[in-house]
C-alpha cells in the first residue's frame, strides 16, 4: 500500500513540474489555461459596471444648491446647465457673481427723526433724498405740522414701545423705537427690496456711492454693513463690532426679515443698553452675523472742524456724513446747509471721486500739494512724504472734548507749529463739466486768513489766488483695485492761478519725494 501510494504521489508531482524550469507551477493542463481568461473577463466586467454606475451617478446628482442647508432663494431648476455653475460659485463667495445687481430703486431708507428737531433737520434730508428716484420712510416719535413736503420721504409715526423695559439711566428710551425702524419699514411690505439702509435725520448720504458699496455684496445673503466711531473710547464703551447708526448702516433683505422675526424678543433681553445701534448689534450677535466694515460711512463723533478728516479721506467712496449740527460748516463763512449745498455740485459731476485725495509736488518751488477733489486744495512749503500727508491733521476735538490724539480709532498728525509749514488752503468755489472734452474743471479760492511770517528762502504760496483742477469723471473708479489718483502740476495761463490735472496714475507714476 505504501509503495503504491508513493508511486501515485510521484506521478502527480511529475505532472506539476515545469518541463523547462523543473519547478512547481500554479497549474497545468487545459483546466489551468482557462483560469487567466476568467480573471480577465471578471476584471473587465467590474470595470464596465463601475463606469456605468459613475456616469449614472453624475447625471442624477443634485446641484450644490439642493443641500439640506442651502438658501431656497438660490435654488435652480434641474434644466439649468451653465447657470448652475455660476450659482454654485455665487453661494460660496461673498461678492456678487451673476445675480441681478442692486440699483437705487432697490434700496429703502429708514430715517430716525425727532419731532423736536424736525423743522431744522429736514433740510439735511432734502439735500440728498430724491423722491422720484428713491424709497424711504421718516419715522417720528409724534406727529408734526409740516410732514407733507414734496422733497421728503413719507413720514410715519413709530409704533408704541411702552411695553419694553429700559433701565439705562444715562440714555433715553427713544433708543428702543429707533432700533425697530428697520423691522417696521420691512413690515410695510414694499416690493423688490435688496437693502434696508438706516440713518439719522442729521445724516447726509451720497447715494450713488452707497449703491457702489452695496453692489459688492450678495443681497440674497445675510449682510450687516457699516462702520465704527472715530472715537476709540466710544468703540470701547459700546463695541468695535457695531455699526454706528448715525453714520448709517445697511441690512440685506433676508437679514432684515430674520431680524423682524426675533427683534422684539431680543430687545426684551437687553434693557440696560444705552442706544439703538448697540441694541441692533446685540440682535446681530444672536443671529451670528458680524459687522462688515466699510470706511465710507462716517459717524463723526468729533467736535470742531472736520477739515483734517475730509482733506485726507481714506481711499474708499464717501458714503455718509453725520453729526452735522455738532461740527462747524464744512466750508467757511456759510451756514451748514449752504456748505452742503455747495458740496452737491461736485457730487453730481463725479460722485465716485468726491473727497478723494491726490498728492503731488511742485519741485521747482519745493511745494507739496494735496487735492481733496470737490472740497479743498492744500499747498505746503517744503516736501512732505505721502505717508504723512495722507494722515488726517488734528483740526478737531474728540467726542469727550479733549485734545487727546490717543482717543481716535485711526492715526492722526498734529497741526504743525512751524509757521512756515502752515498750509495754504483753497476751498471749492465752483465746478462745471466741459462736455466737449468730458472733463470737469473745479475752482478753489484761497481762504484768506493771517499767516505768520516765514523766513524760509523759497517761493511763497500767498502769491496764488486760486487753483484750477481738471479731472475726467470716472464712474468706474471703484470697480478697480483701490488706489489714489495722481495729480500733476500744469503750466498756468493766468497769473496768480495754479493749474492741476487729476486722474488715474500712469504706468510707473509714483509720488516720489
Amino acid at each position: 500500500m505504501k509503495a503504491g501510494q508513493k508511486e501515485l504521489e510521484k506521478g502527480i508531482w511529475d505532472q506539476m513540474r515545469s518541463p523547462s524550469l523543473g519547478t512547481p507551477m500554479a497549474g497545468s493542463g487545459p483546466q489551468n489555461r482557462t483560469l487567466p481568461k476568467i480573471l480577465v473577463w471578471l476584471i473587465l466586467s467590474v470595470s464596465v459596471t463601475y463606469m456605468v454606475y459613475t456616469l449614472k451617478l453624475v447625471s442624477t446628482s443634485r446641484a450644490c444648491d439642493d443641500e439640506p442647508f442651502s438658501n431656497p432663494r438660490h435654488r435652480l431648476s434641474s434644466t439649468s446647465s451653465s447657470s448652475s455653475v455660476l450659482n454654485t460659485t455665487e453661494s460660496s463667495s461673498p461678492l456678487i457673481q451673476g445675480h441681478r445687481r442692486t440699483e437705487l430703486r432697490n434700496v429703502v431708507f429708514g430715517i430716525a427723526a425727532s419731532a423736536k428737531f424736525w423743522e431744522k433737520r429736514k433740510n439735511y434730508i432734502k439735500l440728498w433724498f430724491k423722491p422720484k428716484e428713491m424709497r424711504g420712510v421718516v419715522w417720528l416719535d409724534r406727529p408734526v405740522k409740516s410732514s407733507r413736503d414734496s422733497g421728503l420721504p413719507q413720514v410715519r409715526i413709530s409704533g408704541n414701545t411702552s411695553r419694553f423695559s429700559y433701565t439705562n439711566r444715562q440714555g433715553h428710551r427713544s433708543a428702543i423705537r429707533i432700533s425697530r425702524i428697520v423691522s417696521e419699514t420691512l413690515r410695510l411690505g414694499l416690493e423688490d427690496v435688496h437693502w434696508f439702509v438706516m440713518g439719522d435725520d442729521d445724516t447726509v448720504f451720497v447715494t450713488e456711492n452707497l449703491v457702489r458699496i452695496l453692489r459688492k455684496y450678495d443681497h440674497n445673503q445675510f449682510y450687516y454693513i457699516g462702520s465704527l466711531s472715530e472715537s476709540h473710547l466710544q468703540n470701547i464703551y459700546f463695541s468695535y463690532g457695531m455699526a454706528y447708526g448715525g453714520g448709517g448702516f445697511a441690512l440685506s433683505y433676508p437679514l432684515a426679515k430674520a431680524l423682524a422675526g426675533m427683534q422684539d424678543r431680543c430687545i426684551q433681553r437687553y434693557p440696560g443698553l444705552y442706544g439703538s445701534d448697540d441694541r441692533m448689534q446685540a440682535c446681530m450677535a444672536e443671529l451670528g452675523v458680524p459687522l462688515t466694515k466699510e470706511l465710507g460711512f462716517h459717524q463723526y463723533d468729533v467736535y470742531g472742524n472736520l477739515f483734517g478728516l475730509l482733506a485726507a479721506h481714506p481711499v474708499t467712496p464717501l458714503v455718509s456724513l453725520h453729526h452735522l449740527d455738532v461740527v462747524e460748516p464744512i466750508f467757511p463763512n456759510v451756514t451748514r446747509v449752504q456748505a452742503l449745498q455747495r458740496l452737491t455740485i461736485p457730487m453730481k459731476l463725479d460722485s465716485a471721486g468726491l473727497m478723494q485725495q491726490s498728492i503731488c509736488y511742485d519741485k521747482s518751488r519745493s511745494w507739496t500739494i494735496s487735492v481733496s477733489w470737490g472740497f479743498a486744495v492744500q499747498i505746503f512749503r517744503g516736501v512732505f512724504s505721502p505717508r504723512e500727508i495722507e494722515m488726517p491733521s488734528r483740526t478737531f476735538l474728540n467726542w469727550y472734548r479733549k485734545a487727546d490724539y490717543t482717543a481716535y480709532a485711526f492715526n492722526t498728525r498734529p497741526v504743525s507749529r512751524n509757521p512756515c509749514q502752515k498750509p495754504f488752503v483753497f476751498y471749492l468755489s465752483k465746478a462745471r463739466l466741459i462736455s466737449s472734452m468730458n472733463q470737469t474743471v473745479s475752482e478753489y479760492v484761497r481762504h484768506r486768513v493771517s499767516h505768520p511770517s516765514c523766513k524760509w528762502k523759497m517761493a511763497d504760496p500767498s502769491s496764488l489766488d486760486r487753483v484750477e483742477v481738471y479731472k475726467k469723471p470716472d464712474p468706474y473708479l471703484w470697480d478697480r483695485s483701490p488706489r489714489r489718483n495722481c495729480c500733476r502740476v500744469m503750466n498756468p495761463q493766468k497769473k496768480g492761478t495754479m493749474v492741476i490735472g487729476v486722474g488715474v496714475c500712469r504706468e510707473g507714476e509714483i509720488n516720489e519725494v
